[in-house]
Parts: structure tokens; C-alpha cells; sequence
């Protein structure tokens, strides 16, 4: 490897092997790309799913949505399976794409800079290496870092066991301690049902009571197994959910706000009578009841599912704590009512920062044509990207998770969507013999003008009807660019009939 040289190392990277570079790997194979690799800092594909192995982690859209379309699998057991299954799912699936050939196993990229004079990128390794490629597609996803701390003072102090969701220690007993869960996400859902059978005492640390809906996660019976082998069920299934899905989107993006505003005031209201009294149902304790129920609309926050966590706390060994985290201790963890509660374990379920997050972004992390630092435009200018993928000055890159990009029930259909806008661009640049193809700053320009005209309904619901909420569905900007404004038809033809004139093409 080496930067002396006119042609790259490699003319297509992929970096990471998450859903989105198994994604990039198969359909570049499929398109009959053989000269790519893909670049992984762990030892394993899969991502997130590799890397939380959680107590009762499992997904929570039903599997049969949550899978690509050029493999598909009809023999999911239940209705929404456990991570260790969809994580087994994306390694058969690079398995029976080749992948692992093209792949290269603990090798973490920390910078990317532009090479003007050469028409390549330099990918800067964390152990200073530099790798040189003619085409990147950044497949490193939304959850980018995990939250060690939460902001909390002294997390240092604690002399127990710290348990982290994608860090979990399976080899440590958890049975008959004292635990603490901070957080109502959407692994700390998962989490405090799987656990509180085994321990002594549980309290669980809200911030925020979150919405929890029941998940109906029934055996999938075997007849139906296979009818979705054969062929054109699975597909003719998902196509019918996208196109009940379609006019939720489209009310949505393109109604006046005027007209929304009062429909979406009624949902919430009406959302938040019948969820409290679900709760009041299915919970003895009406207090408890009373502070899990959520004074905002359901569609402010990530939505979770579980049958099992609201009951959870009908158990004599667990609590619902609502007085705010003041500090860790060397014991547990002081509230602001100026309580210690002590504890043998904490469980750190307190999210990720975000690729939505402009902060996510380090200046001088990627540099592109001219000196274009992607961190300082995003802090500027607001996260945006053209289609969610492509931005003027960085050439020769596109990221499969970016702003606006999520228009889709999974994210497998998403970043195929995304997956097959880079792979089109780069396959016309090769029939032109093109090194370079960039994104025109016209189109994407107007592309960004156009999401945030869609966008102004979402906009409102979380930034102004429920204001105040904390959700990286809205970021320091005030934006909310994890959804893509957008029908869920014409985000996925769109990744596929962009038109080239969006780009330019040079030698």
C-alpha cells in the first residue's frame, strides 16, 4: 500500500460490514463488480447485530420486512426473531455472495482525504496505515458510537460491574444482585423483562417514559414457511405492505401543514388515551401506571415493542425510579432527591450518537475536493445530503446511512436503495472511462430544497406539537433528518432512475 503509485489499491472500498456493506458486497457481485473490498474494524460482519448480544435482544419489525429482497429467507421461526438469527442471517448471506473473500477483518478507518492529483481517496487506518481507492461507499451506519455515560458526573467512581448493551459480559452472573437499568429505549425494553426473573432487586432509571405497544411475536406455523418459498410470495407479501404503507408516507409529506396540524393534534390525543389505558390494564400499581404513561405522541420517539416490559414492574423486585440522575457513586448512583441507591450492576442503556447528528462528525475526518471538510459543513450548514447519499466535494463517495435517507419499513431496504444509487453512478463512470463523477452542486442544491419543503410536517409534529422531547429523530439543529420525507415507491425508483445529468463525469 502506498500513496507513489497512479492507480489505487483497490477501485472500490466498502467501508463496513454491517447490513449496508453486505448490501454494497452483493449487489456489486450481482452487478459483475468483482474489484471491491470491504474494510471491517471488528472480526465478524453484521454490525450492530454482532455487536449487541443483549438479554432479549430481537428485532422489532416483523423479520419477513427485515430482510433484503435478493435474499430471502422463509424459515424466520417466530414473527420477529432473536438477534443471534438475524445476525446468522447476514453471515449466510455474505456467505452465499462471496463476500468474505473481499473482505479485510480488523482494519478501522479514522480519516479519508481526497487526492486531487491522483483521483483517489486516501483512507487514514487507526494503526497509520493508508489505503488508496478510486471509489468509497460508507457503509458505517446510524448508530455510530454508543453513549457511554449519559452526560452523568462520576461515572468513574463506581466500583461495581457496568454492563453496556453492545459490550454485554455473558460470562458474568447477574443472579441475585442488585441492578440498575438508566434508560426506556429500545434495549432497555428488551432488556429489563430478560433480566428481572434472575436478579434480587431492578430499578429501572426513566428519564422519559417511552411507548411500548405489545409485540405479537407468534411462531411462524410451517405451511406459511413454505408458501413464502415459493416463488413471488415473499416479494408479492412485502410489495403489499409497501403499498399500505405508501399512503401513511404520502399523507405525511405532502398535505398541507394546515391541514395536518389539527389530525395530528387528534391522533395524539386520542393515541394517549387509549396507551394510558393499556397501562392502567396491565399494570396493579396506578402510580407506576401514571409515570410510565408518555404526555407526548407516539410518533415523537422511536416506537417500542414488548409485551413483557410494562408487566415488568407488576414483579416486587422492580421499581420505576423518575427522580433525575444527579452522579454515580462508588456504589450506585445519587438521584436529585439526594437518594444513593446502591447497586452490584449498572445497565448503560442510554443510546448512540447518531449519523443525524451534525457533532457525529468530526472536522478533519473526511476531506474532500478543495479542502471540503465534511464535519465543518454539516456543523454549518445542517446535515443534508443529495438522495441521502452524495454531496458536492467528495468525489467518488457515497454513504449508504446518510441524512434524509430513511424512506423504507427496514433499513435493508433502505441501503439496498442506497447501495444501488452508488453502485449505478460507479458502473456509468466506468462505461465512460470517467475517474471522477461528483454530484452537482445544482442538483443537489434543489434535491435539499425540496426534502425540507416535504419535511415541514414532520418538522412540526416533533419540534413544535411535541416540543421538548428528547429524540434523535430531531437533532441540535432542530432538523429531523432521520426519515426521508418522501413516498417509500418513489424513494426506492428513485435509487435506482436518478438521472446522470445530477452528476458530472471527468477523466
Amino acid at each position: 500500500m502506498g500513496t507513489t503509485t497512479t492507480q489505487p489499491d483497490h477501485e472500490i472500498v466498502v467501508i463496513g460490514a454491517g447490513p449496508g456493506g453486505i448490501a454494497a458486497g452483493a449487489l456489486l457481485t450481482r452487478a459483475g463488480i468483482e474489484e471491491f473490498t470491504i474494510l471491517e474494524r471488528a472480526g465478524e460482519v453484521g454490525g450492530s447485530w454482532r455487536d449487541n448480544t443483549y438479554p432479549g435482544i430481537s428485532v422489532d419489525v416483523p423479520a419477513l420486512t427485515y430482510q433484503y429482497s435478493f435474499a430471502r429467507k422463509a424459515d424466520w421461526p417466530t414473527l420477529f426473531p432473536a438477534g443471534a438469527e438475524v445476525q446468522e442471517y447476514h453471515r449466510d448471506v455474505a456467505r452465499r455472495y462471496g463476500l468474505y473473500r473481499h473482505l479485510r477483518f480488523h482494519t478501522e478507518i479514522v480519516r479519508e482525504v481526497w487526492d486531487e492529483t491522483h483521483r483517489r481517496w486516501e483512507l487514514h487506518t487507526a494503526d497509520d496505515q493508508i489505503i488508496t481507492a478510486r471509489f468509497v461507499i460508507s457503509a458505517v451506519g446510524a448508530f455510530l458510537r454508543p453513549k457511554v455515560d449519559c452526560g452523568i458526573e462520576g461515572f468513574a467512581d463506581f466500583a461495581g460491574k457496568v454492563q453496556c448493551p453492545d459490550a454485554w459480559d455473558h460470562d458474568f452472573d447477574m443472579a441475585g444482585k442488585r441492578v440498575a437499568v438508566v434508560g426506556t429505549g429500545a434495549s432497555s425494553v428488551q432488556i429489563t423483562p430478560a433480566i428481572a426473573p434472575e436478579v434480587a432487586h431492578l430499578d429501572v432509571h426513566q428519564r422519559t417514559p417511552v411507548w411500548c405497544v405489545p409485540k405479537p411475536n407468534y411462531a411462524v406455523p410451517q405451511w406459511f414457511q413454505n408458501a413464502l418459498r415459493v416463488p413471488g410470495v415473499a416479494a408479492a407479501q412485502q410489495g403489499m405492505i409497501l403499498l399500505a404503507m405508501e399512503p401513511i408516507a404520502r399523507l405525511a409529506t405532502y398535505l398541507p401543514l394546515r391541514l395536518v396540524k389539527p389530525l395530528m393534534a387528534a391522533f395524539d390525543a386520542f393515541a394517549k388515551r387509549v396507551y394510558g389505558a393499556y397501562l392502567r390494564r396491565v399494570i396493579d400499581d396506578p402510580d407506576t401506571a401514571a409515570a410510565l404513561t408518555p404526555d407526548y405522541g407516539p410518533m415523537t420517539k422511536r416506537l417500542t415493542l414488548s409485551t413483557g416490559y410494562p408487566a415488568v414492574f407488576n414483579r416486587d423486585n422492580v421499581r420505576l425510579v423518575t427522580d433525575g440522575i444527579e452522579r454515580f457513586t462508588e456504589h450506585g448512583l445519587r438521584t436529585s432527591d439526594g437518594t444513593e441507591h446502591k447497586y452490584d450492576v449498572i445497565v448503560l442503556a442510554t443510546g448512540y450518537q447518531m449519523h443525524t447528528d451534525p457533532e457525529s462528525y468530526a472536522e478533519g475526518a473526511i476531506v474532500g475536493r478543495d479542502g471540503f471538510d465534511l464535519g465543518r459543513f454539516f456543523r454549518a450548514n445542517g446535515v443534508q445530503a443529495y438522495e441521502g447519499v452524495a454531496l458536492p466535494g467528495l468525489p467518488n463517495r457515497w454513504m449508504l446511512v446518510g441524512p434524509y435517507s430513511l424512506a423504507d419499513i427496514g433499513w435493508h431496504g433502505m441501503v439496498e436503495t442506497t447501495a444501488s444509487h452508488a453502485i449505478r453512478a460507479i458502473r456509468e463512470a466506468r462505461r465512460r472511462g470517467a475517474s471522477v463523477v461528483e454530484v452537482s452542486e445544482r442538483a443537489h442544491a434543489a434535491h435539499h430544497a425540496e426534502i425540507r419543503k416535504r419535511g415541514q410536517v414532520l418538522r412540526y409534529y416533533i419540534s413544535t406539537l411535541n416540543k421538548g422531547i428528547p429524540t434523535y429523530y430531531s437533532n441540535s439543529h432542530g432538523d429531523t433528518p432521520y426519515f426521508r420525507p418522501s413516498g417509500l415507491l418513489e424513494t426506492r425508483w428513485r435509487g435506482r432512475h436518478f438521472p446522470f445529468t445530477d452528476y458530472h463525469f471527468g477523466r
